[in-house]
């Protein structure tokens, strides 16, 4: 009887201890997940990468967990957000709130980019080039999902530095934000659009 009062002090502790903590963790997260849907369903969503963090404590380890995820409209519409929480939906669900407060307009033409560019953060390096109609997104994973976010179809990068997905994404928004509309040089030079591209 002494064993079978003991286990059972035992499972009560681990129950408030950590599962009643896990299970409204979940909770929250499942909320703040449903909302923003309900209110922006024309954003997609994608999760470049998540990553596992354990903390050595004296009770043994704690794991937290840190997720990256791209949000677009697929017509020019993008942001990236980071997500840090003691369980992956939850990080996820952080990751989408802060994506959506992060987002920007890129320039497109033809389900493509208008023109060379290069993107640059801390060791991430990218290049990124149109491509004809039919060649689809040749691109790395943390690079695709920032184009087939943004709604481009086809288009040619390279990644040519660091391969951490966080300097990988943020280096692909810097070379699509330094990218200028040809519609708006157009405008201001007072040219065709063909005399952009051919001179």
């Amino acid at each position: 009887m002494a064993e079978f009062n003991n286990n059972n002090r035992g499972g009560g502790g681990n129950d408030r201890g950590g599962n009643d903590r896990r299970g409204g963790g979940n909770d929250r997260g499942g909320n703040r997940d449903q909302a923003p849907r309900a209110g922006e369903s024309d954003l997609k969503e994608k999760v470049v990468a998540i990553n596992r963090v354990a903390k050595v404590v004296k009770g043994g380890r704690r794991f937290s967990f840190s997720a990256i995820v791209v949000v677009g409209d697929g017509n020019g519409t993008v942001g990236y957000g980071l997500g840090k929480a003691n369980e992956v939906t939850d990080a996820i669900a952080k990751g989408i709130d802060d994506a959506k407060k992060n987002l920007v307009k890129v320039p497109l033409y033809k389900h493509t980019v208008p023109h060379v560019m290069e993107g640059k953060y801390s060791g991430g390096f990218v290049l990124v080039q149109p491509a004809a109609a039919g060649t689809g997104v040749i691109a790395g994973g943390a690079m695709r999902a920032v184009f087939e976010s943004a709604g481009i179809k086809d288009v040619l990068a390279k990644s040519k530095g660091s391969s951490n997905p966080h300097n990988v994404v943020k280096a692909t928004f810097d070379a699509l934000l330094k990218m200028r509309d040809p519609m708006q040089i157009a405008q201001a030079r007072g040219i065709t659009l063909s005399r952009v591209f051919n001179g």
